[in-house]
């Protein structure tokens, strides 16, 4: 893992989060600028990344690492937490969205589920918050739900809980990489750019036939 931030104090409190679990491992904690070369190089599988540096773009480095050839997965971790910059994070591929005044004790957890490819949000991160500032739940992406096989739409319903990939294997009796496979192209299908997009797509989808039937 890589953390990403320009402030000292921030890097030496996200090593101590995570330095307790055996399961993680930080090899990084750089500013802005020694970002992109860092991850480059190291080819983290999570990157835990500050959208306001001052020695670089975070917006642009969120762009530039979710566009790598097998792109680690992006935490947002930041005290930058309005609803703007939670739908448009997402939208531009993050795995998730911290706010900084976490419980430093979930941390752990929270990349852990990041790096199964799971989707975290902080409690001001809310769901009403993200479909509000989506626009991926709207009735195109909805109709193009009926494009998607069985085992997408199977896929689909598990990952719409929140269910890593890992998770979703267990459960279809699938290996990671299959459920990978079959994730990237539900979000073709439904031209949404993230996990927690396509699972806002499948609850309107949801709610669509529910109102269907009630009518």
């Amino acid at each position: 893992m890589v953390v990403v931030d320009d402030e000292v104090l921030v890097r030496a409190g996200c090593r101590l989060a995570l330095a307790g679990d055996p399961d993680l491992e930080v090899v990084a904690a750089v500013d802005g600028h020694e970002a992109l070369p860092t991850i480059t190089t190291s080819r983290p599988d999570v990157v835990l990344l500050e959208l306001r540096l001052s020695t670089r773009d975070g917006w642009e480095l969120l762009t530039d690492i979710v566009s790598m050839d097998d792109p680690p997965a992006v935490a947002v971790l930041t005290s930058a937490g309005s609803r703007e910059h939670v739908g448009r994070a997402l939208s531009a591929g993050a795995s998730g969205f911290l706010d900084k005044g976490s419980d430093p004790r979930r941390l752990p957890a929270l990349v852990r589920s990041v790096a199964a490819g799971g989707v975290v949000l902080s409690p001001a991160a809310s769901r009403r918050i993200v479909e509000h500032h989506l626009g991926c739940a709207d009735e195109a992406a909805v109709r193009r739900l009926t494009s998607l096989t069985c085992r997408e739409r199977q896929v689909l319903a598990h990952l719409a809980t929140g269910a890593s990939n890992v998770q979703i294997g267990a459960a279809l009796h699938l290996s990671r990489g299959t459920v990978k496979d079959h994730v990237s192209a539900i979000l073709a299908k439904l031209g949404v750019a993230s996990r927690l997009e396509a699972a806002l797509v499948a609850d309107r989808g949801r709610r669509s036939r529910r109102d269907a039937v009630a009518a």
